[in-house]
Parts: C-alpha cells; sequence; structure tokens
C-alpha cells in the first residue's frame, strides 16, 4: 500500500553524504516554505536530503480536501517503509519537522532500525499537544538510546524551554535552543534575531549532526 509513496531528493555535492530523511508537521506538506527551505540549506551543507509525504497529506495534494493526520500506526509504517528503502545508503539520519519528527524518534524507539540508521534529527519538537502541558509526550525520550538531536525554540507554544528543561530525557537526547523562537524557530521581534539567522543556524546544527552521528 506505500509502494507510491511521494519522495523527492535534494543532493549534496559531496560524495558519500550522508542522508537525511525530513518528514513533514502535522499541516503543511514536503514543499512546504520551511521544508523547503530547509532540504537545500542541509544539503548545501553536505548531506543528501529525502523528503517524503504521509498517505493523508498525499490525498489532501490530489483532492484539495484538508484531512487530519493519520494515526499513529499508520504513520509509523509509513516511516518503516522509507527507512527499507533506504538499505543501500550507507548512512542514514530521520527525522522532521514537528509531528513528522516525533514519529521519527517513536520509530526510533522500538529498536528495530537497520543498522545503517545512526540517528534522529528533529526541527521544532512537539512534547505535548497544544493546552496540554501538563501531559507530556515523552515517555520514549526517556529511554531512547540512538543519538538525538533537537532544535527546539524557547518560546514553542508545543515545548517551550521553561517546561521542557525540567524534563528527565534519555543522554542521548542534546537540546539546541534558539531564544525567543516559536514552534516554527522564528523569533519574536523584540528579541533582535532573525528568522535566517535562525534558520541558517539550525539547519548547522542539523547538517553537522548528520555527519557526527
Amino acid at each position: 500500500m506505500f509502494s507510491e509513496i511521494p519522495a523527492y531528493w535534494t543532493y549534496s555535492q559531496q560524495e558519500n553524504a550522508p542522508c537525511f530523511v525530513f518528514a513533514h508537521g502535522a499541516g503543511a506538506p514536503m514543499d512546504s516554505p520551511f521544508m523547503a527551505y530547509f532540504a537545500e540549506a542541509i544539503a548545501a551543507l553536505g548531506v543528501n536530503v529525502m523528503r517524503f509525504e504521509f498517505p493523508y497529506m498525499d490525498q489532501r495534494r490530489h483532492s484539495g480536501k484538508k484531512r487530519p493526520p493519520d494515526r499513529q500506526p499508520k504513520l509509523l509504517e509509513c516511516w518503516e517503509h522509507m527507512v527499507q528503502r533506504l538499505h543501500a545508503q550507507q548512512k542514514v539520519i530521520v527525522g522532521g519537522k514537528s509531528m513528522g519528527g516525533r514519529m521519527a524518534t517513536l520509530l526510533a524507539a522500538n529498536d528495530s532500525l537497520p543498522a545503517n540508521v545512526c540517528g534522529v534529527a528533529c526541527l521544532g519538537y512537539p512534547f505535548y499537544a497544544a493546552g496540554k502541558r501538563d501531559k507530556p509526550r515523552i515517555e520514549h525520550l526517556q529511554t531512547l538510546t540512538i543519538p538525538t538531536c533537537i532544535v527546539q525554540g524557547t518560546r514553542d507554544s508545543l515545548g517551550n524551554k521553561h517546561h521542557v528543561q525540567d524534563y528527565s530525557l534519555s543522554p542521548a537526547v542534546k537540546i539546541h535552543w534558539l531564544a525567543e523562537a516559536d514552534h516554527d524557530l522564528v523569533p519574536s521581534k523584540r528579541s533582535g534575531f532573525s528568522k535566517d539567522a535562525y534558520w541558517q543556524q539550525a539547519a548547522s546544527w542539523v547538517a553537522h549532526f548528520c555527519h557526527e552521528a
């Protein structure tokens, strides 16, 4: 059922480059401005990037009608299918924006990943659902053993620093904080920082992680 999952490659110019499988978030497709920027920026730093769309988003693209995300088992099954397609790649890092990144960490937590998957990289991690800070979704992050890089805004509505810094997470999970940034890693106007600078920094962190994982 997953044989026709659309995928789009952005290749680096580096020989034997690692591969970053980059999944979209709940509400925007693989070619959104956010996804396109980071695919290009990370590829420019020596990493091949493959974007793909979950079935619900592909159906939305063709029907023009909004659809809610598929349930977690189907999202994870889709992720497993995409990873299996990359069996010939020497080094694979899985991850994504928001929901896509969270599904990648859940995939990594089941200990059934191929040996060539070396890490997880997430941009704007949804530590809890909107308005549900008292129900953090971190149980698997407390025992995760695969190296994991999370780039997070300090004022992210789905995981701000005030709450997240008190979580007891696995030593394998490293969070890079962007001051005054939101869930899309965009800083507030009063912060004095720019979106371009933050996005460049975030791409650099992810690319470095992909090379070092």
